[in-house]
């Protein structure tokens, strides 16, 4: 398998390429003073971006460096002449706490907040060497310190500001040791693995350096008491010898706070400690762990010594014949080099393989230097002359560290710190290069997988060392590096795995088989445990990556090796359940089947596998397709249909029928196709019990949703007279339904239908006849005939005598003969009566009419019209049965707007024709007549036209509302 280089792999970068960077580590730079000073610096300080400068002249400058134009300008309670110059000051990390030494053995105390110095009453005289400040950095107060005197003595102190005269500002000074070699030029404490009571205390003299570490005492209240007492007593220290040069300079460093400190992904928490003596420097890291008192000799076996032999000399001291090396004056620390002051050079030497990276002439001729100072916790460098303020500016110092981690073989550190792809490349290669090496392939291929090596070469490694699961790690590790656009490498990287984990597999499984050790060092049963390992790192690869997986390639691989369970899991994870489901029924395992269609929700899934498998696992089937209500039960009939053909039990065991009637009961189907479908499974079974048919045809009531043509058909075909009938009746086919059930000599299912056309007496005759005739042919018993025929009131004994046969008498039925005369002689007499009625009533409205023409109503003179309330006796006018009474053009207008569109056309006509005398005699008469009865057919106030109006609102637009005001 090849890889084209063109998709991602180039040709990993030198060292030498990765060296050329164009900016130096280390540069000095000089400092423009914002101030003119009179007299030279004597000592100088500076931490947390405040510079402290002493001059000889006993004044104290305290300069912001981040606004150097505001300077504090302080002086000493006393004269130069009474306490003499300033020797050297010692500035807490956080700039809050300055202690001045003088020459005379004064020194004062003076707080970030003050600007007036105070004496240390119990400190006069104590020649201070060295501070080492409390590790919690206080600010109020500078709570427990340790004090180092030229004369070797270790004081404990407790120093606090204090606005009250009688107050002094050392709480208390407590002796804890004395060296009793001299001089203590260094002090550290600090804590150790986050333990609040726990301290570790280095001390540096000329010739030793003194590690100490343990508990620490407890007091009531703070600064109450010594508190290390208890460690110097009781703990035994760990000393680095080292022979002294009487004279020369001694100090102790520790590397200012790490950039990234308070990061979780620090990279290097633990500080590095540099002692200057007089053979050369000794460094390494001030480890945290253990914390028990041998952290020390942990300490100093990790340390190293810097020769002074390895200072590069100056040119001058170089020119020698025998080179002597020069005296260090001062040392500083950064992160990853220690700076070195050499006479009027700074030379700076990377620590971790002791190179020198930076070694410059920073003073003139004749300059003196107060020496190199570090900014702890700004991580800044200075140095001080005594004119001048140069700052060391540290560029990108950890640049090289990962090629010096690399050259070191630690491979781990270095691609911590290596930056940049090229650089990182760099280190995974070399780091793959040596862990082969060393026969370690399989970590090999965790980092080659992450390298630019060629891929050829990387796998044709492993190949011929016959690595398998180094070649597995280094693909899966590769496969990640390609972009999603990198489809054919991805694909032929995932098919290679497929193929690589399908034989890890079958070599497992062979082994459990034959119960055989799969090597040395593995026996059976962590070969199970191996197993099922790749089974599970198997699946993950499959879920993460099967998108890159070709189907058809992946299938063929995984079944080439008989792989069952992969092939399945496969198939799941890319959602190809059709093959799945078509795996397990070719091999007729309807059970795996019906298990991996439980979890499809495509309705085309269901409607492809429901005809192989519900001849098998029908029950378990249909209650899965019950439960997606959104499949379309059409889809289904063919598989149900060849399923009642092959279905040889009752019908209330009929799965088919339970799932049609779950539709179309549960899910209201109104699909015809479904409805015919169970019509045609009932009407085709065996079973001459037409119960079920029928209990679903009645639940159908008289809008079914069956076609009712072809359920008749089939019903007619396999004899269901009963349901024949019932669709004959729903159809409104009565007499065909009567005759069927009679063709049938099903007497009472015919009475039934004869009685339902209620509405069509006639129809219900007819049907009953039709009965009746089937009844009495094949009674024998003329007595029992009649009987029945008695269900029905429509029939009489006349309707009934054709049917009889001719041979029989009247003696038969003489009594439903005689019956019937005595209802019609009830009859006779019902009617005459109802005739007598009839001709009194017309009697009666015959007198009433005569009565008309004497009939009048009187008008008083006062009358008014109910219209227009004019006097009444004033023109034409009608009076009514009512007493209502309105001029005729009052009651025609009235009139008039209400009456339809022809009758009042008919008025206008007639209203014209007698106006204009277009008629004379007898016809004008007969016009009067008519428009009379036209007008003044009844009143406008209490017959119809008043019914009418009844939507009319009693007060009209016109009307006066005040009037009607309440």
């Amino acid at each position: 398998m090849a890889l084209d280089a063109s998709n991602g792999y180039v040709a990993a970068p030198s060292l030498q390429n990765l060296n050329e960077i164009a900016l130096p580590i280390f540069n000095v730079e000089r400092v423009q003073l914002q101030f003119s000073i009179a007299s030279d610096f004597v000592a100088a300080q500076v931490a947390n971006n405040v510079l402290i400068l002493a001059l000889s002249n006993g004044r104290i400058l305290r300069i912001d460096l981040d606004s150097p134009e505001d300077i504090d300008d302080i002086d000493l309670p006393k004269k130069t002449s009474e306490v003499g110059v300033i020797k050297r000051m010692f500035l807490d990390p956080t700039a809050s706490h300055l202690i001045i030494c003088t020459a005379l053995g004064e020194n004062y105390y003076l707080h970030s907040q003050s600007r007036q110095p105070r004496p240390l009453s119990r400190l006069r005289g104590v020649p201070i060497e060295s501070i080492a400040w409390n590790p919690s950095l206080p600010t109020a107060s500078t709570r427990e310190i340790l004090i180092g005197a030229s004369d070797g003595n270790i004081y404990e102190g407790y120093i606090e500001t204090s606005t009250e005269f009688y107050r002094k500002e050392d709480k208390y000074l407590k002796l804890l040791q004395r060296i009793p070699e001299g001089a203590v030029t260094g002090l550290w404490v600090d804590l150790v693995a986050g333990k609040p009571d726990f301290r570790r205390v280095l001390v540096a003299t000329q010739s030793r350096l003194i590690h100490l570490s343990g508990r620490i005492g407890r007091v009531a209240h703070e600064g109450g008491a010594s508190i290390f007492t208890k460690l110097f007593e009781n703990e035994q220290p760990t000393i680095y010898e080292s022979s002294s040069v009487s004279g020369a300079p001694s100090s102790l460093v520790v590397s200012p706070d790490h950039p990234d400190a308070a990061s979780p992904e620090s990279l290097n928490p633990d500080r590095i400690f540099a002692w200057l003596s007089s053979q050369g420097v000794y460094h390494g890291r001030l480890l945290t762990t253990p914390a028990t008192p041998e952290l020390g000799t942990k300490v100093f076996a990790e340390a190293k010594m810097l020769p002074r032999s390895q200072i590069p000399a100056s040119e001058y001291a170089s020119g020698r014949k025998k080179p002597i090396p020069e005296p260090v004056d001062s040392i500083a620390l950064t992160q990853w080099h220690i700076l070195i002051l050499v006479g009027s050079r700074v030379v700076a030497v990377n620590r971790l393989d002791d190179r020198v990276v930076f070694d410059q002439v920073v003073l003139e001729s004749g300059q003196q230097a107060l020496g190199l100072y570090a900014d702890q916790q700004k991580n800044t460098f200075w140095l001080f002359t005594t004119q001048e303020i140069l700052e060391i500016v540290v560029t990108d110092e950890d640049r090289d560290v990962w090629k010096v981690m690399l050259e070191t073989e630690h491979f781990d550190a270095a691609l911590r710190y290596a930056k940049g792809p090229a650089q990182k490349d760099a280190v995974a290669t070399a780091s793959g290069d040596y862990l082969v090496s060393k026969g370690a392939f399989l970590e090999a291929a965790g980092v080659y997988g992450k390298s630019s090596k060629p891929f050829e070469q990387v796998a044709l490694t492993f190949i011929d060392n016959e690595q398998q699961d180094a070649l597995r790690k280094y693909l899966l590790t590769k496969i990640t590096t390609f972009k999603k656009s990198s489809i054919m490498q991805r694909i032929m990287l995932a098919s290679w795995l497929v193929e690589i984990f399908m034989s890890k597999l079958n070599s497992l499984d062979d082994t459990i088989v034959t119960k055989a050790e799969l090597s040395e060092t593995l026996n059976p049963a962590q070969t199970k445990d191996q197993l099922d390992s790749i089974r599970t790192e198997f699946q993950d690869f499959v879920v993460k990556y099967r998108s890159d997986l070709d189907k058809k390639t992946t299938y063929d691989i995984i079944s080439s090796h008989g792989r069952e369970d992969e092939l399945l899991y496969y198939a799941n994870a890319v959602n190809d359940y059709s093959y799945v489901l078509n795996y397990w029924m070719q091999r007729e395992r309807w059970r795996d089947a019906l298990g991996v269609l439980k979890k499809q929700t495509a309705p085309e899934t269901f409607y492809q596998y429901t005809s192989g498998l519900i001849n098998h696992v029908a029950t378990d089937l249909v209650d899965i397709l019950m439960r997606h209500p959104d499949l379309k039960a059409r889809n289904l009939i063919p598989a149900l249909l060849d399923y009642n053909r092959n279905f040889k039990g009752s019908l209330a065991q009929n799965q088919a029928v339970r799932y049609l009637l779950h539709v179309i009961n549960q899910l209201n189907s109104t699909d015809a196709a479904v409805h015919n479908t169970l019509i045609s499974i009932y009407a085709s079974h065996p079973s001459k019990d037409e119960s079920g048919l029928l209990s679903y045809l009645e639940s159908q009531g008289d809008e079914p949703r069956f076609d009712s043509d072809f359920a008749l058909r089939l019903c007619i075909q396999h004899s269901r007279v009963q349901s024949c009938v019932h669709i004959y009746s729903t159809m409104g086919q009565y007499l065909q339904a009567v005759e069927l059930a009679l063709d049938h000599d099903e007497i009472d299912l015919a009475s039934l239908i004869a009685d339902r056309p209620t509405t069509n007496a006639a129809l219900r005759k007819k049907l009953w006849l039709a009965v009746a005739k089937k009844v009495i042919s094949q009674t024998n018993g003329i007595k029992t005939a009649i009987e029945f025929l008695k269900r029905c009131d429509l029939l009489k004994i006349e309707d009934l005598i054709p049917f009889f046969p001719d041979f029989v008498v009247i003696d038969d039925f003489k009594e439903e003969i005689c019956s019937a005369l005595e209802d019609y002689s009830r009859n006779i007499d019902a009617l005459k009566k109802e005739m007598d009625e009839s001709s009194q009533t017309a009697t009666n409205i015959k007198v009433d009419i005569a009565a008309l023409d004497h009939r009048y109503a009187i008008v008083e003179p006062g009358e008014k019209c109910y219209v227009c309330e004019l006097p009444l006796l004033s023109r034409q006018f009608f009076v009514f049965p009512c007493q209502h009474a309105f001029h005729s053009d009052c009651l025609g207008r009235k009139v008039m707007e209400q009456v339809g569109v022809a009758t009042g056309k008919r008025i206008r006509e007639v209203q014209g024709l007698i106006s204009k005398g277009m008629v004379t005699g007898a016809r004008r008469d007969a016009a009067i007549a008519e428009l009379d009865g036209l007008v003044a057919s009844a009143c406008i106030l209490c017959s119809d036209f008043a019914i009418k109006r009844i939507d009319e609102p009693f007060v009209l637009p016109t009307d006066n509302r005040d009037e009607w005001a309440l």
